[in-house]
């Protein structure tokens, strides 16, 4: 996953970059006919700023390009959406199991184990997730410096 993005400040190997935050629903030919279409042109474009080491030699105003391995956003997407879904699940059928065999006296009982372990592979989730081998992983690289300018604004 690539992504361009502006130098505006360069300290030792410290990079400040900014980047364009863009709407998925400005390149569709139904943009102008969609109703996300109308609610993202309402609102104005973000602009993102980061702070970046880089061995590269960048100056204020050139054009980079960030990466970020597709690998590790597909990983953490599924941890992030799948933990919680399975604990919720997988502890919906232990409730369930001891509501049939009458060791709750009521179902709400199975449906508070069901909430508890989606909870639960939320925490796991989180937990994983703010490890730090997983949020070096996680950090956007400068790639490369693109040697033509390219405007980052609409004119």
């Amino acid at each position: 996953m690539e992504e361009l993005a502006t130098v505006v400040h360069v300290e030792n190997r410290k990079v400040s970059v900014t980047s364009e935050v863009k709407s998925a629903c400005s390149g569709c030919q139904q943009v102008d006919n969609c109703g996300s279409g109308q609610v993202a042109k309402a609102f104005p474009t973000k602009k993102l700023s980061l702070v970046l080491q880089s061995e590269l030699p960048v100056k204020v105003g050139d054009t980079v390009v960030l990466g970020l391995s597709d690998d590790c956003l597909l990983q953490s997407a599924w941890q992030v959406y799948l933990f919680p879904l399975f604990g919720l699940i997988s502890f919906a059928g232990i409730g369930q199991y001891f509501v049939s065999n009458a060791l709750f006296p009521h179902e709400f009982f199975g449906v508070i184990l069901s909430v508890l372990g989606g909870y639960l592979g939320y925490v796991f989730a989180k937990k994983k997730q703010s490890s730090p081998t997983n949020k070096a992983k996680l950090t956007p690289k400068i790639l490369r410096i693109l040697t033509e300018k390219i405007p980052l604004t609409e004119s």
